[in-house]
């Protein structure tokens, strides 16, 4: 009988020094970039075992199913989200990890994008969430109203720059997200020189869009975005030619032309005085602080030097301006630039 309780008493010890083993030795691999894993929807146990076998980090999926029965890990404790491990981790670690949603953020990143659908594609390219779900939302007219937007001018909700969010973002945590960077964006330094010039936060960012595709250089940003204000000060047309590209909606211009100039659209600015109803690019943000900074002075005009440098020549008087204008003209067609 003494022996048959030994005998028990060692088993017991064997098969708690195996529970111990299953729940507590290593069984991930390890990467120094990471190994990256989604999960997008709550998998069963056993399922979501082979996955992380197949996506290269469980080794053992047999240990993983019985460290997830002995924890009481279930298809609902799953949550869904973007990890990344790059440390070996035992089963108990890797099950508390899924357990907790303790997923890695990424990065979404957006500039440089001409209008909504362009925006759409770039702002979804590291998350759950597809480009088309995203134009579909972000258009519906009851959460345009409600944030104050419309479709001419939502564009200017969104300020360029990356962002930190996870993976499985939901839209309506993404534009609550863009909501209150917009908001932390417009500081009240911001907002009182907008409201010196007595203009919003959306037509700052609209002229913003045309000094943006006007020049490279951002030493010419503020002269110019004083040139469109005094313009606009004046009642003055804009005569922007990035409006008239945008209106006719052909971005291969690079010479505009009368017939160009024929179309009959509210961004056409040789057409309709003021600001067009919405922003033709997304403007970076040295633009945007460039005509809030506007330069001073009695500018009206100016054009493309004659040299290929990308910079301008500006002018007082619509006969300096005339000038400026031939010689670049006669530049573009000895370049053979005719449309």
């Amino acid at each position: 009988m003494k022996y048959i309780f030994l005998l028990a008493g060692i088993l017991g010890l064997i098969g708690a020094a195996s529970l111990y083993l299953i729940a507590f030795k290593a069984n991930t691999n390890s990467s120094e970039e990471g190994i990256e894993i989604f999960i997008d929807e709550a998998f069963d146990i056993k399922t979501l075992a082979n996955l992380l076998h197949d996506q290269g980090l469980v080794i053992n999926t047999s240990s993983f199913n019985w460290t997830a029965t002995l924890m009481s890990f279930k298809k609902t404790s799953v949550k869904p989200g973007r990890y990344l491990f790059s440390e070996t981790l035992n089963n108990r670690q890797l099950i508390s990890i899924l357990r907790s949603g303790r997923q890695s953020p990424v990065n979404i990143t957006f500039n440089n994008v001409r209008d909504i659908e362009e925006l759409a594609g770039r702002i979804t390219n590291n998350i759950q969430l597809d480009s088309l779900g995203f134009l579909n939302e972000i258009q519906n007219d009851d959460l345009l109203d409600s944030l104050g937007f419309n479709n001419e001018d939502i564009l200017t909700l969104f300020i360029p720059n990356t962002y930190e969010v996870f993976w499985n973002i939901s839209f309506e945590s993404l534009i609550n997200r863009m909501e209150s960077e917009h908001n932390r964006f417009w500081t009240k330094e911001r907002l009182a020189k907008a409201e010196a010039l007595k203009l919003n936060p959306k037509e700052v960012y609209t002229l913003a869009s045309i000094v943006e595709k006007e020049t490279i250089a951002n030493s010419e940003k503020k002269r110019i975005a004083g040139v469109y204000y005094n313009r606009l000060e004046r009642d003055m047309l804009l005569q922007a030619d990035p409006t008239v590209v945008f209106a006719n909606g052909d971005f291969e211009i690079r010479r505009v032309l009368n017939k160009h100039l024929e179309i009959d659209s509210p961004y056409n600015t040789y057409k309709y005085l003021g600001l067009p109803p919405g922003p033709i690019y997304m403007p970076d943000i040295n633009s945007i602080d460039a005509v809030l900074n506007k330069e001073n002075h009695k500018y009206l005009f100016f054009c493309a030097k004659a040299d290929n440098s990308g910079l301008h020549a500006f002018a007082e008087t619509s006969a300096q301006h005339a000038a400026n204008a031939r010689r670049f003209h006669n530049w573009l067609n000895k370049q053979r630039i005719y449309k």
